[in-house]
């Protein structure tokens, strides 16, 4: 196993159960890992807004990276680096949610919104960061899907079986990490990643120590090192301790 120096870590799937909480298992395998001079840098899809509060109890990173890779946070929480989508990518993913009547949600500077909490100014007058849909319907999904990916302009991912992500082409868990670890002086090769969707995948295939859960999708597992347990089982501490153990 390579010098492993940092844990890039999921949050939903893989860190947070079920609830949607970290549980005591996790909490002290992260600050064992802390105690030991290991960086422990939470990645996730979510905004700073949405996991803020929840990672708090795991005390001061390094780093944050959020929304895929369009935000990276130092550790007093001060933005570092931000990747917007264009007004143009924005309009043309905005009249395919349109053209297939299918539910959408985002992440922009001046909030969240979705079909459920439309925004009320023109589309242009927010900065995007990233997009998504929730679709149900497996050939309508399929058919989104393919339309985005032949835009060329968008790096495609998902955070369950049901949704898809939408951030700038090259934006990515992986390009976020590549700076963080050159900030700390270290490489990719001295990261362990640990995720469930795809997301996740890019970051997972270029650390030296890809992780998968064994609730993560089937591309995941394929691209990954190894494979923990459940994230209803504590499967990150058990990564942890994995990674720790064998160093």
């Amino acid at each position: 196993m390579q010098d492993i120096q940092l844990f890039a870590i999921d949050m939903d799937g893989t860190l947070l159960n079920r609830h949607h909480e970290i549980s005591e298992e996790n909490k002290q395998a992260i600050h064992q890992a802390k105690e030991a001079g290991l960086h422990v840098v939470v990645s996730t899809g979510r905004s700073l807004s949405t996991c803020e509060d929840i990672i708090r109890v795991l005390g001061d990173s390094e780093y944050l990276v959020t929304i895929n890779g369009g935000e990276i946070y130092d550790k007093d929480l001060n933005l570092v680096e931000r990747n917007s989508l264009s007004d143009a990518d924005v309009r043309h993913l905005w009249d395919i949610t349109q053209r297939y009547n299918v539910s959408y949600w985002s992440s922009t500077v001046q909030g969240r919104f979705s079909s459920q909490f439309p925004f009320e100014k023109n589309l242009e007058d927010y900065e995007w960061i990233k997009y998504g849909f929730e679709i149900q319907d497996d050939e309508v999904r399929e058919s989104v899907m393919e339309e985005i990916r032949q835009h060329g302009a968008f790096e495609v991912t998902n955070s369950s079986l049901t949704n898809i992500e939408i951030n700038p082409i090259g934006i990515n868990k992986a390009a976020a990490l590549r700076k963080v670890t050159k900030w700390l002086g270290i490489t990719m090769d001295n990261v362990a990643a640990i995720g469930d969707s795809l997301n996740d995948i890019a970051m997972i295939r270029e650390s030296g120590f890809g992780i998968a859960m064994d609730n993560a999708q089937s591309d995941v597992k394929e691209e990954a090192n190894w494979v923990t347990a459940t994230n209803e089982e504590h499967g990150v501490a058990k990564a942890i301790h994995h990674v720790m153990d064998n160093q």
